[in-house]
């Protein structure tokens, strides 16, 4: 049984509403703050897909108002679920904008649960856009996905695992300092942006580092601006891994 839901957000964001469309409607936009690797069709009628771990979801774009609106919808299920995405701009005085999200659709069974996720992961989505548009204009980021499955063990677990192996406090603080030389990868410099009791993350000078943690599973969603990017998602998999172990 499916059940209808609408999460509605507003956040006013660092950037020209120029910059914020680029970075919301564009596939390199994109991948240099939401998830997984993007491609966008600019026109209404065309496709938005995202690719996460192998899996791809494409949606219909129906409506494409270049610095002002953008929304797209993904097919129905046969269980009659889907999601749409609208996203409006509007300029502010001082090269400030505003940024509205409505994510609206049907889910399915676990409605519930799904909903809970949504409506608490979205607050951190938009903070890691007002984070690249803050700290990195002018540059699109490479995304890096991993993931980790430790089946059993719980997320608080999973959590001091990551903190104590990027040297990180007892949990993870935001504003708290980063050194760290992990294994098989450059040394990191930076400090904790965000922090809550399911991810925390990470800015250095090249890249936004976030780490998702929940029972039994890491998912790391990385977007790195520095060069030569190329061999970083199968280096973080080998740490993650070899972390986890």
């Amino acid at each position: 049984m499916t059940h209808p839901f609408e999460i509605e957000l507003e956040t006013v964001l660092p950037a020209s509403p120029d910059d914020v469309w680029e970075a919301i409607a564009t596939g390199p936009g994109l991948d240099s703050w939401f998830m997984g690797r993007n491609e966008l069709d600019p026109r209404e009628g065309g496709t938005a897909a995202m690719e996460i771990g192998g899996h791809r979801e494409d949606a219909v774009i129906t409506a494409y108002e270049p610095g002002k609106r953008l929304a797209t919808r993904t097919a129905t299920a046969e269980n009659g679920r889907f999601m749409a995405f609208e996203y409006l701009i509007e300029g502010r005085e001082g090269a400030a904008t505003v940024l509205r999200v409505v994510h609206s659709g049907l889910l399915g069974d676990d409605w519930e649960d799904e909903y809970d996720a949504l409506r608490r992961g979205w607050p951190f989505h938009l903070h890691t856009l007002r984070e690249y548009l803050a700290h990195f204009p002018g540059r699109t980021g490479t995304p890096v996905f991993a993931v980790g499955p430790v089946p059993g063990r719980p997320a608080e677990e999973l959590r001091a695992v990551l903190a104590r192996a990027l040297a990180l406090p007892q949990p993870p603080a935001v504003g708290a300092r980063l050194h760290a030389e992990p294994a098989g990868l450059p040394p990191l410099e930076g400090e904790v942006v965000w922090a809550d009791g399911e991810r925390f993350a990470l800015r250095t000078a090249d890249g936004l580092y976030t780490f998702h943690h929940s029972t039994g599973l890491v998912l790391m969603f990385h977007h790195l601006f520095g060069p030569h990017p190329e061999a970083a998602e199968p280096a973080w998999q080998q740490w993650l891994t070899g972390v986890l172990a």
